[in-house]
């Protein structure tokens, strides 16, 4: 067991564990953030995304150790239910989420999308997306919340 200091959602969190633990069960058990999912658990489909220092990765892969020193933001960290990221917004005004149990890792790789391209085309939503699975058959909600909330950030 290690003392680990974490930056998750823009606050320090310390917490004692196994320095090889996932980051995602850490996240989940232990700082009680639920928006990470376990899907595969070999880090494939992406459900268990975060967003570290501005790149999307997969939590269930990554030892907490690693994540020392870095920015972690987790859907909780987008927005609040008061005040939603324009991601949230979209995709609850486009109805974009069926089952739910992928939208934590396309809303997450979304944000990574629209931070580095502000105005991405469908393609390039497709193509950003390509490795996050979802078997709801909400893809076209998907693209839609995406080009909506790319139009509505400031």
């Amino acid at each position: 067991m290690a003392s680990i200091t974490l930056t998750v959602n823009g606050a320090t969190r310390t917490v004692n564990t196994d320095p090889s633990t996932p980051l995602l069960y850490v996240l989940r058990n232990e700082l009680q953030l639920n928006g990470p999912r376990f899907g595969c658990g070999l880090g494939q489909c992406g459900a268990c995304t975060v967003v570290i220092n501005g790149a999307a990765v997969r939590s269930c892969s990554y030892e907490v150790s690693a994540a020392q020193g870095k920015k972690i933001t987790t859907l909780e960290g987008l927005g609040s239910v008061q005040h939603p990221h324009a991601l949230q917004k979209a995709f609850i005004e486009e109805q974009a989420a069926q089952c739910g149990f992928c939208m934590n890792g396309i809303i997450m790789h979304a944000k990574v999308l629209l931070d580095k391209n502000p105005k991405p085309s469908v393609a390039d939503i497709k193509q950003f997306l390509s490795n996050v699975l979802c078997r709801c058959g909400s893809h076209i909600h998907v693209i839609r919340a995406i080009r909506r909330a790319a139009t509505e950030k400031v």
